[in-house]
């Protein structure tokens, strides 16, 4: 692209130069010639008039000062009666010869009727010609030159961003998201420049979203997973008992309709397509369910974990998201804490309140105010199970609060049941 913008100016400038620069060697020329015409017509006029003064007082021409002041020139005088021709000068420069070079003639009539005819040779004409040519051709060229070079200086000037913009693009389908940030001082770079870094924030946040999905998939899954290796386990160990492969094949079939509908609420978040929608949910049975879930694991650590508090409490959520997050915290007090785990719900008026503490050593002091971070942890964990819980618990209008750290308490806010009621009316 380069070459062909300076071609392209090349082109341009030359036909511009040879527009200007033909007429005006055509005009250069006819004034030159003009210019040596009057010259040697006023040299006529005044050897004329030295003429006439000759033959006024001396009544004849001294044509020896004619050759001595005009040697390089022919002359030839004409009396008025035309009776006698006189010439003077140099001889080579008669018209009348054989081999006369190129010649410019003048002539002048004086009072007295004498006339006088002047040549000269024409070299002197060509040569003001040609060095006014030389000067119009250098003229030409050093406009062409400049022109070439400002041509040459233009087009890095547009194909540097073009260049840029190019190696954007390459960063862009290589992977490598950060804007670029570049600006050109030319407008329509300039909002290409524009549009990529835009583009390049829109593919991170895309990219950032399939990530975030691939890792808290992953991190939500692998507890339904556990729940159905264990189940299968208990399948498998008591074989013999068909009530128990009963009672454990369908918990292993609950465990996979809860991966099911984790892996569709996750697509669900990651893609956009869907916002959750809340509704009146009664808190015991999902309690209850997790409890049974995590009850087998705790066990086999020698470990409890409790439901207590106020029964029969009601809360605006969405059931699978609810059991993600309790899952996620006791999870997190599984891992991370020690002794027995309690889950306590508590009514607070317009909100219902589930604590999930458990009696290890507490969360470290440096931790305590980046806990729910992505990718912080406090030690063995990955650091995703805190963070996805609060933006689940966030979408729908609830939250997740560190609310003690010796021992470890997480406090999960949940919009009281419709109506403001978190009791559920009617026998318990």
């Amino acid at each position: 692209m380069r070459r062909r913008m300076v071609f392209s100016t090349l082109v341009v400038t030359v036909i511009a130069v040879m527009l200007l620069g033909l007429p005006l060697g055509a005009l250069t020329y006819k004034l030159v010639h003009d210019e040596n015409s009057r010259q040697i017509e006023g040299e006529a006029e005044l050897i004329g008039f030295e003429i006439d003064n000759m033959l006024e007082r001396d009544d004849e021409v001294d044509l020896t000062w004619l050759d001595r002041e005009y040697k390089d020139r022919y002359v030839r005088i004409t009396t008025a009666d035309g009776s006698t021709v006189l010439t003077a000068g140099d001889p080579r420069l008669n018209p009348r010869a054989a081999d006369s070079p190129g010649l410019i003639r003048g002539s002048a009539t004086t009072e007295a009727g004498t006339t006088v005819e002047v040549w000269t040779d024409s070299e002197s004409l060509r040569e003001s010609v040609i060095r006014a040519w030389l000067g119009i051709a250098s003229l030409s060229l050093l406009a062409i030159g400049v022109a070439v070079g400002l041509s040459m200086v233009q087009a890095r000037r547009l194909t540097l961003p073009l260049v840029d913009l190019a190696a954007t693009a390459e960063r862009l389908g290589s992977g490598v998201t950060t804007p670029w940030g570049h600006r050109y001082g030319i407008p329509e770079a300039d909002r290409v420049a524009e549009v990529l870094d835009r583009s390049a924030e829109r593919i991170a946040g895309l990219i950032a979203t399939e990530r975030h999905f691939a890792t808290d998939a992953s991190h939500q899954l692998r507890t339904p997973l556990t729940a159905l290796t264990m189940r299968l386990e208990e399948i498998i160990a008591e074989a013999r008992n068909p009530e128990v492969v009963r009672e454990e094949g369908e918990a292993a079939l609950a465990q996979a309709e809860r991966l099911t509908e984790t892996v569709e609420s996750l697509l669900g978040r990651a893609r956009k397509s869907q916002n959750p929608e809340v509704e009146a949910v009664a808190l015991d049975p999902v309690l209850n369910h997790l409890q049974a879930e995590w009850s087998p694991v705790f066990q086999q650590e020698q470990r409890r974990l409790l439901v207590t508090g106020d029964p029969g409490l009601t809360a605006m959520t969405v059931p699978a998201d609810l059991a993600q997050i309790l899952a996620t915290l006791v999870e997190n007090a599984y891992k991370h804490g020690a002794g027995t785990v309690t889950i306590r719900r508590l009514d607070t008026g317009q909100s219902v309140r589930i604590e999930v503490s458990d009696e290890g050593e507490g969360v470290p002091e440096h931790l305590s105010g980046r806990i729910f971070e992505r990718e912080v942890s406090g030690g063995g964990g990955t650091g995703l199970g805190l963070a996805l819980a609060r933006h689940i618990a966030e979408s729908e209008g609830a939250r997740i609060e560190l609310v003690q750290t010796r021992p470890t308490t997480f406090a999960l806010f949940l919009p009281a049941g419709a109506g403001g009621l978190s009791k559920m009316t009617g026998p318990v």
